[in-house]
């Protein structure tokens, strides 16, 4: 698309596993859930997970950050697994690993 994202918050899908994206949008929501960090990430046009593993620059870098925060990360398409698909999303079946 442009420098600021190669995917919008709303499009990733399972087809994009394995994909290396980039993605802009606001910190709409966060949760540490056992030092690992999940973010959800907002644009106009949806929202995509965002996973952040302790000890990674990217961990450091979203922790700081509070809601509303604009962003633009780097990452890989991962599969979230059966056990955590978000079936309300339509990106529900993935995440990105920052």
């Amino acid at each position: 698309m442009h420098r600021y994202r190669s995917h919008t918050c709303g499009e990733l899908r399972a087809s994009d596993v394995g994909t290396d994206v980039r993605l802009s949008g606001w910190l709409h929501n966060r949760r540490d859930l056992g030092g690992i960090l999940f973010i959800d990430l907002r644009d106009h046009y949806g929202i995509t997970q965002l996973v952040a593993r302790p000890g990674t620059d990217a961990y450091e870098a979203l922790d700081k950050l509070t809601k509303e925060s604009v962003v633009r990360v780097d990452g890989k398409v991962v599969s979230r697994g059966a056990e955590n698909v978000n079936a309300e999303l339509p990106t529900g079946e993935v995440e990105v690993e920052v």
